[in-house]
């Protein structure tokens, strides 16, 4: 009988543990679904943020984000968006704030901004078998990009000497289409962030060249509407430092990219 009691009571103390931990992580579940959420906007732009084979966001700027907002109390709801309609909806409040590979070059003032966190090269690509080199062998030639993206603005302002005439600026509303178009010689050349060229080359065994020479280089950014005040933006902006210092961010980026730690170069950006 005593043989038996001992077991009985083993068992109890496993069972109790057992519902215990239960509570303990129902207890966890419960604190993460009552913290306030901050509605994040962004596109399909891998790979920072796209949707894996279940239909859920991911990327860079996704694990980013979620760390962030978690450490800042809050969690993350990620909704694709129409790009060209952003600002728009950062300004009614119906996102709290833009987060997609989103560069703060020429925008400064449009919004406030978190970062930058990344820095990021936006480059000209062309077809392997191209005669084009360099910027300026871009003269009279056809250039897709992304509607609302900084190529778009840096081809159409042409501020930069280095720029050339065009023969035609193609504006498209989606990220796949210009290179679709680079594809099928419906243009000659596209121009994105490296980042997402090399991504699209993988993960579409596409043959593109990048031209050696950058439109530029540029901070990548969350940005929140101008008269944002509750202060988040600024919490966000010092949370994303912290986790550059202390190895987060690189842990997160090396999943996504080659050569990560070129990505967190940003104390020379002069933001």
């Amino acid at each position: 009988m005593k043989g038996k009691r001992v077991i009985a009571g083993i068992l109890l103390a496993g069972i109790l543990a057992v519902t215990l931990a239960g509570c303990k992580n129902t207890d966890n579940t419960k604190e993460e679904t009552e913290k306030p959420v901050i509605t994040l906007g962004s596109d399909n732009y891998p790979p920072y943020n796209y949707l894996n084979e279940d239909g859920v966001p991911t990327g860079i700027d996704v694990e980013l984000a979620t760390e962030a907002f978690k450490r800042m109390g809050y969690q993350v709801e990620v909704v694709q968006i129409n790009w060209e309609k952003k600002k728009e909806m950062v300004e009614s409040g119906e996102i709290d704030c833009i987060m997609g590979c989103f560069s703060m070059e020429g925008r400064l003032d449009d919004y406030r901004w978190a970062g930058p966190y990344i820095a990021s090269r936006q480059v000209v690509a062309v077809n392997e078998n191209s005669d084009i080199y360099t910027l300026s062998d871009l003269e009279g030639k056809n250039l897709a990009v992304q509607s609302t993206t900084k190529p778009e603005g840096i081809f159409l302002n042409r501020t930069d000497e280095r720029i050339p005439k065009l023969g035609n600026l193609i504006s498209l509303g989606h990220r796949e289409l210009i290179y679709t178009f680079l594809g099928k010689g419906y243009v000659d050349a596209v121009a994105a962030h490296e980042e997402s060229i090399v991504q699209y080359m993988k993960d579409y065994d596409a043959s593109f060249r990048i031209l050696e020479e950058p439109l530029m280089i540029t901070g990548i950014g969350v940005a929140f509407a101008k008269d944002d005040d509750r202060g988040i933006c600024e919490q966000m902006s010092q949370t994303l430092e912290e986790m550059r210092q202390d190895g987060t961010s690189l842990k997160i980026i090396e999943k996504y990219l080659d050569d990560p730690q070129k990505y967190l170069e940003v104390d020379d950006l002069g933001y």
